[in-house]
């Protein structure tokens, strides 16, 4: 009698422990702290019977705010003994946004006749960083990251260098004695100082800019460059935020200061600033349909906060993008 209770306890011990190694997860980060702007892999690992089923959560766009996922989940399943095996998703992550973040415990679910079971993860944890040497305002100065590398220079590099400038020297000099000898007279050349509103200027670009064509022909990042230039100086003409020096947080921020109110204009100067952050840093590649609704937008919050009544030309745009 004493032998079945010592084995009626050992298994009552030994239960709930088996239950809880019947499922394990895992998330984790490559790393857990990244520069702003790097890509890395973000695993979310569940390790399980084979014969168990269980209901993995999904993610498309971001884990959690400021984290985006760029492409993925990327699954991959191992056995690891004739009854068990590991599933992991792969998602490929990066962020835009210094500061820590944290991702709440994962959890998948196992359902039976009339109970669902969830199992979690633990807390994972990021930190992103500006680049540690880069002063709180960098609208106040532009600097290299490091010094640059400072390599010897020998005879042989200096030497053709030298003989090319000679060269120049002498016929700036013969280029001069003949201009004399004819007397020529140079007018002096005043310069010319555009007077035009600040929403004409953008206007004007942001048809040279769809006349250009840049992204049918494959300049998508060249596109979004010029684009976000003219949203910027007309930023800077319109309002006096010097956004061409700014983040695109910085840019948001400031132009909060000036009053502007948190509007639909607001939402479309965000969404073309932080859409081109995509292409320009994070390698996103956007469909032509938005990159005619960049364009769209640009054009949209231009003429929703001009300061004085548009020209007639640009009272009604009339003109259909070019696709």
């Amino acid at each position: 009698m004493r032998c079945l209770y010592t084995v009626i306890l050992v298994s009552l011990l030994t239960i709930p422990r088996i239950a809880g190694q019947e499922v394990v997860l895992t998330a984790k980060f490559d790393t857990t702290r990244i520069l702003i702007g790097d890509q890395i892999y973000f695993h979310f690992s569940v390790e399980k019977p084979s014969g168990l089923d269980v209901i993995i959560p999904q993610f498309s766009d971001t884990l959690v705010k400021n984290i985006d996922i760029l492409s993925g989940p990327a699954t991959d399943t191992t056995l690891l003994n004739d009854d068990r095996i590991k599933i992991t998703d792969r998602y490929l992550i990066t962020s835009f946004y210094a500061g820590q973040y944290q991702i709440s415990p994962l959890f998948v679910e196992v359902k039976s006749e009339n109970i669902v079971r969830r199992y979690f993860s633990d807390y994972t944890r990021l930190e992103v960083l500006r680049v540690n040497i880069a002063p709180a305002d960098t609208t106040a100065k532009i600097f290299d990251i490091v010094d640059p590398y400072r390599a010897p220079v020998t005879a042989g590099e200096i030497l053709p260098w030298a003989l090319i400038g000679l060269a120049g020297a002498l016929i700036l000099y013969f280029l001069y004695r003949f201009l004399r000898k004819l007397k020529i007279k140079k007018s002096p050349r005043e310069e010319v100082i555009s007077t035009d509103p600040a929403h004409v200027i953008a206007f004007r670009e942001l048809e040279k800019l769809r006349d250009e064509e840049l992204w049918q022909k494959g300049e998508t990042k060249k596109y979004y460059t010029i684009l976000t230039e003219i949203v910027r100086l007309y930023l800077e003409n319109r309002y006096r935020v010097y956004s061409l020096e700014m983040t695109t947080e910085e840019t948001l921020d400031a132009l909060r200061i000036t009053g502007f109110p948190k509007n639909e204009s607001f939402g479309r100067l965000e969404s073309v600033l932080k859409g081109a952050d995509l292409v320009k840093f994070a390698k996103y590649k956007p469909l032509p349909d938005e990159n005619e609704a960049c364009w769209e937008n640009s054009w949209t919050f231009v003429s929703e906060t001009m300061e004085k009544e548009q020209p007639a030309e640009y009272q009604e745009k009339g003109k259909e993008v070019v696709r």
